[in-house]
């Protein structure tokens, strides 16, 4: 009686380990594919997430910068070698809207053709004054600060200038000359 005893546990046993492996089995699979389902809905989350983020981003700029009231200011140089840049400020109706002090980095770009975005602000229609203080080194060494003011009549639209500098020879003093882009 005691070795029938013995075999029906080690029997029931072997069944029980069997079945806990296969339960075990089943819900691993069950799980890895949860998990996997978990993942893909976790990335389409993502994805929403990062195209509300865009379309946020894109309703901000629209509110703070409607294309109608829209006033942009760029910077370029005339002539690459014969100012050393060292500030730009600039004030639209005699307010400060931008500064900026220049690295030998900034001015490589800039001596390359580059175009510095100074301001981009909302602007009531009408006219206004833009007036640029130009700081740096001429080419015959002297340190030079140009004051030059520009009137404009803002209409409806977007309107960009150009804030150009030129210093020629012979006495290389440094020329403001703006523009209006189209």
């Amino acid at each position: 009686m005691f070795g029938a005893h013995w075999n029906w546990t080690a029997s029931y046993a072997k069944r029980h380990s069997i079945v806990s492996i296969i339960f075990v089995l089943v819900i691993s699979a069950s799980t890895a594919g949860q998990a996997s389902d978990l993942d893909a809905r976790i990335d389409a989350l993502k994805s929403q997430i990062y195209q509300h983020s865009a379309d946020v981003f894109a309703l901000q700029q629209n509110v703070l910068h409607p294309a109608n009231t829209k006033l942009a200011v760029f910077l370029t140089l005339g002539t690459s070698a014969s100012l050393d840049l060292d500030s730009v400020e600039l004030y639209l109706d005699g307010k400060p809207v931008a500064s900026h002090l220049y690295t030998s980095r900034e001015l490589g770009s800039l001596e390359n053709g580059g175009v510095q975005q100074l301001f981009t602000g909302n602007l009531a229609n009408g006219e206004h004054e833009l007036k640029a203080v130009v700081a740096g080194q001429a080419a015959n060494d002297r340190y030079v600060r140009r004051e030059s003011d520009f009137r404009f009549i803002k209409k409806p639209g977007s309107l960009s200038v150009e804030l150009n500098l030129q210093a020629q020879a012979p006495d290389f003093e440094p020329r403001v000359v703006f523009r209006e882009w189209k």
